[in-house]
């Protein structure tokens, strides 16, 4: 029943989506889908009560990507007044951090992009690679402690 209401609302629900935020739509649809699919005993039984039920997942979904991108340009604020730099070395240090990033080993480089990137908390970053949220916690710090020291170096060297 779940999989014929994802079916049957997944283009309302994605335009849904792409009148708020256009440049996401397609993350912000599968991000839906998957909740939906992990809360299927949830789902309500009358099939006139799914597709208000998979809006309000939609919502929660999108709410919680502009919390998160909020967070995230209002951390970016902080560290560039703590910090400012010149702007002739902004695109030298954005090649050196994607270079940096796409030298990490693959586990570690898929979860910093889908949360860096594409704005998946790390719990959600687990679920869309399939591993538990204690790997990805595990994953994930070791690709930050590589990268501080890849840049670090980089900047010094």
């Amino acid at each position: 029943m779940l999989e014929d209401a994802l079916r049957e609302h997944g283009g309302d629900l994605l335009r849904y989506l792409q009148r708020r935020s256009p440049e996401i739509a397609a993350d912000l649809l599968g991000e839906t889908m998957l909740v939906a699919w992990r809360r299927k005993a949830d789902a309500p039984e009358a099939a006139s009560e799914l597709r208000p039920w998979l809006f309000g997942i939609a919502r929660t979904c999108l709410r919680g990507h502009r919390r998160d991108e909020s967070r995230r340009l209002r951390l970016a604020d902080r560290i560039a007044a703590l910090a400012p730099m010149p702007a002739d070395t902004d695109d030298a240090l954005a090649l050196d951090v994607r270079a940096a990033i796409a030298a990490l080993p693959a586990p570690q480089r898929e979860l910093v992009e889908l949360v860096h990137w594409e704005g998946f908390s790390l719990a959600d970053a687990a679920a869309v690679i399939g591993t538990n949220p204690s790997t990805a916690r595990s994953r994930y710090a070791k690709a930050r402690a590589t990268l501080e020291a890849t840049l670090a170096s980089s900047v010094h060297g």
